[in-house]
């Protein structure tokens, strides 16, 4: 899952940003509306978390004018402004979430996978494939019952893989998805990615390559060793 962060105080936009990949999203952070506007003009994300009050205006504003243009990404406002009027505003401008500051961060991330869940661009909370299970919701893997110990950036491309439901997803797919605007979308992030979580998963495998495209996830095929692989009836 990739997130807009607008945060014009650098300190608390660290902090978010790093909680934020520490769950498993890709962040891009920015700190005016004019730079929120161009990066929304050529990247896509699944959630947005705005500052109200920055230095070039209010997000309201912004959300406003996209929300009069059909736009759907679901987006949460950050404010100091703690008002009923300040909320309902917020409210009625198209955003989905407010959070007062001073605010915990824990917090902050489990309202936007909620927001992204509810929103439908995070499928369900838990899916499973063959013998392997995805929990969103409590990040957490299992294959044939063992829970597994991923890394956030192997968690996000499976996740990825296994809300797909068995379709290929391409190299640039994940790349959109999993990683920031600062990775490099021809290097061979993915791939070392993939291999380390292919390791983790363990035999038989379950992530495919498919050529020209990506990867997939499959339930793992059985080994031949019943009656008919013995030639038996």
């Amino acid at each position: 899952m990739r997130i807009l962060l607008l945060e014009d105080d650098r300190d608390l936009a660290g902090a978010v940003r790093d909680a934020l990949k520490r769950s498993g999203f890709a962040v891009d952070t920015v700190e005016t509306l004019a730079a929120a506007d161009e990066t929304l003009s050529v990247n896509s994300y699944d959630a947005a978390v705005f500052d109200r009050l920055v230095r070039d205006g209010d997000s309201v504003d912004l959300v406003r004018r996209y929300r009069e243009c059909g736009w759907l990404l679901p987006v949460l406002f950050l404010t100091a402004r703690d008002g009923l009027a300040d909320r309902v505003e917020g409210f009625d401008a198209g955003g989905d979430d407010y959070l007062v500051k001073p605010f915990a961060v824990p917090e902050l991330v489990v309202r936007v996978r909620s927001l992204c869940r509810r929103a439908g661009t995070m499928r369900a909370a838990v899916v499973t494939i063959g013998d392997v299970t995805v929990d969103s919701a409590r990040h957490e893997v299992f294959r044939a019952g063992v829970q597994l110990t991923l890394t956030p950036k192997e968690f996000a491309v499976l996740e990825v893989l296994a809300a797909s439901q068995g379709v290929a997803v391409s190299r640039a797919d994940l790349v959109e998805h999993c990683w920031d605007e600062m990775a490099d979308p021809v290097s061979n992030v993915v791939d070392v990615v993939v291999a380390q979580l292919r390791r983790k998963l363990g035999e038989p495998a379950v992530v495919r390559t498919v050529r020209g495209v990506g990867y997939r996830l499959d339930a793992a095929e059985e080994s031949p060793s019943g009656p008919a692989a013995r030639g038996l009836t």
